[in-house]
């Protein structure tokens, strides 16, 4: 939808695409549809559910055995965004990487877009 032709929408760091594979293959899962909502301190935040069945309107990112879905309101704040997994002595878990975010909450949960942005959403 708002795509770049030859250009991924997101991009999967080889660590995330093997997390997502592992997370797929546990119940048969599609993959994992991502998007925003509004909510957090900062105005929005991430979303990540499982898919078993694929909306025709999702934008669909395959890496490496890993399927990521893009749920259509969150692909134009979604574009460019690197998903990566991490793992720390406390804690582990998916990190996004937005080049579309201005400002965060200290908890790194609650995220803020441009206004130009949201106000076309």
């Amino acid at each position: 939808m708002f795509g770049i032709p030859g250009k991924q929408a997101v991009s999967i760091t080889s660590k995330a695409a093997g997390q997502i594979a592992k997370l797929m293959a546990k119940d048969g899962h599609q993959g994992l549809r991502i998007g925003v909502k509004k909510g957090g301190c900062a105005g929005m935040e991430y979303t990540m559910d499982y898919v078993t069945d694929v909306d025709p309107m999702d934008e669909i990112v395959e890496i490496d055995g890993a399927r990521v879905m893009i749920a259509p309101m969150a692909q134009m704040f979604l574009f460019g965004t690197e998903i990566d997994y991490e793992t720390s002595l406390l804690e582990s878990g998916f990190k996004f990487r937005n080049p579309n975010v201005v400002d965060a909450c200290g908890c790194g949960e609650s995220i803020k877009f441009d206004e130009n942005l949201t106000s076309n959403a």
